[in-house]
């Protein structure tokens, strides 16, 4: 069984405290004790295995470093852009997006988006999404939180990927997912929203069409799939 993955800022020095939230966690939460063995990670690819050695109060575990692992970096790298969901949907799209193993996630206000991102809520909804991340990266066992973007409009987006390899998921393209070029360093993967990509903004994008076969998915679940196709074709 795998060990649970829990983060810290810091992997410096043979011995690890946790605290705040994910010392909390650990210790109130999942009542770990000492001798048990856990996995602190920082988010960025590195973890190290620690040996419990004591826990005090609610929210403070102390461990002994026993061996230190560095994630696989996948190839080619994945950017999700994620057009908003709706509320509801919308943290459980980077959740999927975060356990298939996207590498950062870019907020998109397609023209189509039912959900708004304005004002002084921008920073918040980004947050949410970002503790999303962190949260799907724990339970898949990540080491790597995929960094999340500001949000971007189509015009902002548009420029935003000149020179970059880039698809856009697409129920009436006709080239598939399995007959595009993957020997890249890293791609740009958009997903549209529920309403759709209408002709014009498909055009102001500049990218090309890709289908994921004959069905067509939900946007909150689109890029977990089109991740699984990439991951069986290329970086697994």
């Amino acid at each position: 069984m795998s060990l649970p993955v829990f983060l810290t800022d810091s992997l410096e020095g043979d011995m690890l405290t946790l605290t705040g939230p994910e010392g909390r966690h650990a210790v109130t939460v999942k009542r770990i004790q000492p001798g048990e063995h856990v996995l602190l990670a920082d988010g960025t690819g590195l973890a190290a295995e620690v040996e419990v050695t004591d826990v005090s109060g609610r929210d403070t575990l102390v461990g002994r470093v026993v061996a230190r692992q560095e994630a696989r970096t996948a190839r080619p790298r994945v950017v999700v852009v994620q057009a908003l969901p709706k509320s509801e949907r919308s943290e459980l799209a980077v959740d999927l997006a975060t356990q298939a193993g996207a590498d950062e996630i870019i907020p998109w206000q397609a023209n189509r988006c039912e959900a708004k991102w304005v004002g002084g809520k921008v920073d918040k909804h980004v947050a949410k999404w970002a503790s999303a991340a962190a949260s799907a990266a724990k339970q898949s066992r990540r080491f790597t939180v995929p960094r999340i973007h500001q949000p971007m409009t189509t015009r902002e987006l548009s420029r935003y990927l000149e020179g970059k390899t880039a698809y856009i998921l697409h129920e009436d393209a006709q080239l598939s997912v399995r007959e595009i070029d993957l020997d890249a360093e890293e791609i740009y993967l958009l997903v549209g929203p529920e309403g759709g990509i209408g002709a014009d903004e498909l055009a102001t994008l500049g990218v090309a069409s890709i289908s994921l076969g004959p069905e067509v998915y939900r946007t909150a679940s689109a890029a977990m799939v089109a991740l699984s196709a990439i991951g069986a074709l290329r970086r697994w």
